[in-house]
């Protein structure tokens, strides 16, 4: 079985650096993407296991993002981590409406993130 692949999409460098760094320690393969337009695109094209989608991203939302992703065929059962820095009321319920499979809240400990991601998708 080849390894299973993960994409994030997040706008800033230093957090795809931390997931970067806390995933080569794993048998997962990360993908990349920078704004909410290129995750969608690479999502549909990649089909990745998992996707990692902060909700604070340029062009668009990582909200509307995960509605794109949901209505697509190909993606619409891959599960979706939300993750934002501006955790306010009712933004987890707002993340799963769009069609997010779990919610997590910046600052995380890379131990939860880690934890959540084998929870959704198993190492091989």
């Amino acid at each position: 079985m080849s390894a299973r692949t993960i994409l994030y999409v997040e706008d800033n460098d230093m957090n795809r650096k931390i997931v970067r760094d806390l995933l080569k320690r794993t048998t997962y393969n990360l993908i990349e993407a920078h704004d909410g337009e290129a995750g969608v695109a690479l999502a549909l094209e990649q089909r990745p296991d998992l996707i990692l989608m902060d909700i604070q991203l340029p062009k668009i939302s990582g909200m509307e993002a995960t509605r794109q992703l949901r209505a697509a065929g190909a993606t619409a059962n891959t599960p979706i981590i939300a993750i934002t820095s501006f955790a306010l009321s009712g933004d987890e319920q707002k993340a799963k409406e769009a069609g997010a499979t779990a919610y997590l809240a910046k600052p995380y400990s890379p131990f939860d993130l880690l934890n959540l991601i084998r929870k959704l998708l198993p190492e091989t």
